[in-house]
């Protein structure tokens, strides 16, 4: 299989996932602004929605691909299917549990998620209320995570990179449709939340069934498989998404500050998530797999060279995403949430988290990549451990920027941004030192033609794109004709200057492991 074909296609459900994800932003922002029930419900989904990202986004695979990988290439497929069986049952049970609980001890996990909020009775009772209703997905994306990791490491990638796509859709229809049938409007956003969780489970199983892996309940506590992977499997929920851990505690300080805070925080975050998962979520499905093989195989060589191109397409397509992040920021925020009551106030406020955001989008690419060597590898404790440390300094610099600085809620997107830097530095290193990952010649090229199509790229974007005024002012119709006009002038631009400094899309052409 080639990887890039495959990144490709990943990339490609995953664009419509996002690009859907942004008008379900839009239509929420246009029907509910960024007030007291967009509040609510951001934080009412938080911890739901971290949970996807946990799971669906990688961090169970870490631990369960490699060890079903190992089965499938060693063991008999009756092994391997009763291995699934088992995961699937366990897990199953724990989290029907959690999810059981979390739904009757919903005010506790919003007083342990957003205190601040207890300060507003009505606020506080209508995001117990919708955590209610968004948390039973938790469950459905458990075990939605499980068949992507059965359906990825039989190189089926295309149901999983599209399953989100009903997520969006759902709360899209929920939102348009039946939000005037609710007494809270806003309540019509969790259902819609509760039914793609539904549509997303059940879409996983006829690729299941097709290819002989349909999990079967099969409870067994000392299967010697499940215990290896529960021993991967909270260690790799750390390291692998320890950005994501931060944005729950982040909630917690967002509680604090003036209404609208969590929702600034939120919208910028969808925007940064566009390139997040276009390429951190895409490389490291495509790349886990085939390092586990490669692990196995024990060519080191190979494993090395592997790494070694993942980084550089992640640098290739990351850095300019940043950079336009950063620059068009207004653009941005104006022109996709600047419409009903989401105000020009709302938009600057965004602008601040979106550019805080964009500092730290390579290092949070970055981790997803550099974080499955060590997992595909089954060592984790070295991932563990540089997580906790930068779960910590995200901490310090909360303090920091939002308490002691003037930063405010734009410092808890600085504070992830810049740990996530310091995560994927760390690991680096390690690998480095662990003689794991040597890179290969013609970095130093590599590197100074990127920079120089940045700078390219960068002063087009800043010439091209006016004042930041008039993009404030300026008629919906002609934002989006302007915006659409600096898209392709940047990457028009970006792309060209590295096409004539000789780069060339055959040589990141990439066949997957054996």
């Amino acid at each position: 299989m080639n990887l890039l074909k495959a990144l490709a296609k990943i990339s490609g459900l995953t664009l419509l996932s996002r690009i859907l994800g942004l008008v379900r932003e839009v239509l929420i922002a246009n029907l509910f602004g960024a007030g007291m029930m967009t509040d609510a419900f951001n934080v009412a989904f938080r911890l739901p929605n971290l949970l996807r990202r946990l799971f669906a986004e990688g961090a169970f695979s870490q631990a369960f691909v490699p060890i079903l990988s190992e089965y499938r290439t060693q063991r008999s497929e009756a092994d391997t299917h009763t291995l699934v069986n088992r995961v699937a049952t366990l897990l199953g049970v724990i989290v029907l549990l959690i999810t059981v609980l979390g739904v009757i001890g919903a005010p506790f996990v919003i007083q342990a998620t957003a205190s601040g909020f207890a300060n507003h009775p009505e606020k506080f009772a209508l995001t117990v209320e919708l955590t209610r209703v968004t948390f039973p997905y938790i469950f459905f994306m458990a075990m939605v995570a499980l068949s992507a990791g059965v359906l990825n490491t039989w190189s089926h990638f295309s149901i999983p990179a599209v399953t989100p796509v009903l997520l969006n859709v759902a709360m899209i229809v929920m939102a348009l449709f039946a939000a005037p049938w609710f007494d809270k409007p806003v309540t019509a956003l969790a259902w819609g939340a509760f039914i793609g969780g539904c549509l997303q489970l059940a879409i996983q199983i006829p690729a299941l069934a097709r290819i002989g892996m349909l999990p079967r309940f099969d409870l067994h506590f000392r299967d010697p498989g499940v215990i290896r992977i529960l021993k991967l499997m909270g260690p790799a929920t750390l390291g692998v998404s320890v950005a994501q851990v931060s944005l729950l505690i982040n909630t917690a300080f967002a509680s604090w500050l003036p209404t609208g805070s969590v929702s600034w925080l939120t919208y910028a975050d969808r925007l940064m998530e566009f390139p997040a998962g276009l390429l951190g979520v895409a490389l490291g499905t495509i790349l886990l797999p085939s390092l586990s093989r490669l692990n196995a195989a024990g060519d080191k060589e190979a494993f090395s060279s592997m790494l070694d191109w993942g980084l550089r397409l992640a640098l290739l397509l990351t850095l300019p995403a940043a950079l336009a992040l950063c620059i068009l920021s207004v653009p941005l925020t104006s022109t996709l949430f600047q419409h009903g009551a989401f105000s020009a106030s709302d938009v600057l406020q965004t602008r601040q988290a979106l550019v805080a955001y964009s500092v730290g989008l390579c290092g949070l690419i970055l981790v997803k990549i550099l974080a499955p060597a060590f997992y595909s590898r089954q060592d984790i404790r070295t991932p563990l451990r540089f997580a906790i440390i930068s779960l910590f300094a995200t901490q310090v610099m909360n303090v920091l920027f939002v308490m002691v600085g003037p930063l405010r809620h734009a410092g808890l997107a600085l504070s992830i941004g810049l740990a996530a830097s310091l995560n994927a530095l760390l690991l680096y290193r390690g690998l480095r030192r662990k003689e794991v990952f040597m890179p290969q010649p013609g970095w130093w090229a590599f590197s100074g033609k990127l920079l120089l199509a940045l700078c390219v790229m960068g002063v087009v974007l800043w010439f091209a794109m006016g004042s930041e005024q008039d993009w404030l002012h300026a008629p919906t119709s002609r934002r989006l004709l302007w915006l659409t006009g600096l898209t392709f002038a940047g990457a028009g631009s970006y792309f060209v200057t590295l096409f004539a400094l000789g780069f060339r899309l055959a040589d990141f052409k990439r066949r997957a492991a054996a």
